[in-house]
Formats: structure tokens, sequence, C-alpha cells
């Protein structure tokens, strides 16, 4: 991979943190699988936005393991990274890690990659390597 590519790679992974709330909870009393889900892929957008800076859309999930329940009164942090270039497509890996606010513990809780593709205004494919902009 060329230097310019794992610059790119290094400098678009995100970082986000969240408290686990009850309205994010399920009767289990456990971040509700949806909500895990949907933060994964606003993580995995942004990711994909800051890696390319180009219109990208969703166009996957795969397999998004739950290792770990994740209670009311949490912290999370989700990581985003880039793992594959393709020619319009782009896959990221988002990794949601468990901190209970009263210890000094960490955990992987969550993990899963999502896949977007690149698009132009009229939402056609667009190469991805073609496009990024240019690195000063």
């Amino acid at each position: 991979m060329d230097k310019n590519l794992t610059k790119r790679i290094e400098e678009s992974e995100t970082h986000i943190f969240k408290a686990v709330f009850p309205n994010t909870t399920n009767h289990y009393d456990t971040l509700f699988g949806g909500t895990a889900l949907q933060l994964m892929d606003e993580v995995a957008f942004i990711t994909a936005t800051r890696f390319t800076r180009l219109k990208v859309v969703t166009v996957s999930s795969d397999r998004v393991d739950f290792k770990q329940p994740i209670p009311a009164g949490s912290f999370i942090e989700l990581i985003g990274k880039v793992v594959k270039v393709g020619n319009t497509s782009l896959g990221v890996q988002v990794d949601i890690f468990l901190e209970h606010m009263y210890e000094e513990t960490r955990q992987r809780a969550i993990s899963g990659n999502f896949t977007f593709v690149a698009i132009d205004e009229n939402r056609h494919p667009l190469t991805i390597r073609e496009n990024l902009p240019k690195t000063k």
C-alpha cells in the first residue's frame, strides 16, 4: 500500500465516546442492538467520508458480532477504521469498546464491517483512488 493511502487511513480513524443512558436500552437494561447498529453505521460513514472526502453511501454491513452486553450507565467508545480500499467501494471496521463508569476495565463488546460506495452528483459510483483529494 502506498504511503499516501496509509496516511489517509491513519488520519481518518474516527473515535466517538457515548454514555449509555436508559433511553437507549432494551428490556434487559442493556444497549439496544438497533441503537448499536445505528451508531456503528454513523461512525463508519464519518470514517469513510473523512478518508475519501467524497459523497459515500452504505451498501452493506457484514457480520456484526455482539460479544458482550453493554449495560446502562456505561461508557462506550466507537472506533472506525478503513480496512479495505477497492475500486469504487471502501471497507470500514467499527468496534465498540465497553467501559464501566466506575471501574478501570475496557473490553471490545461489538465488532462489525461496513461497505460504502463513493458516488457522484447523479448517484453513480466513482472510482475512489482517482478521486481522492491530493494530500499536502
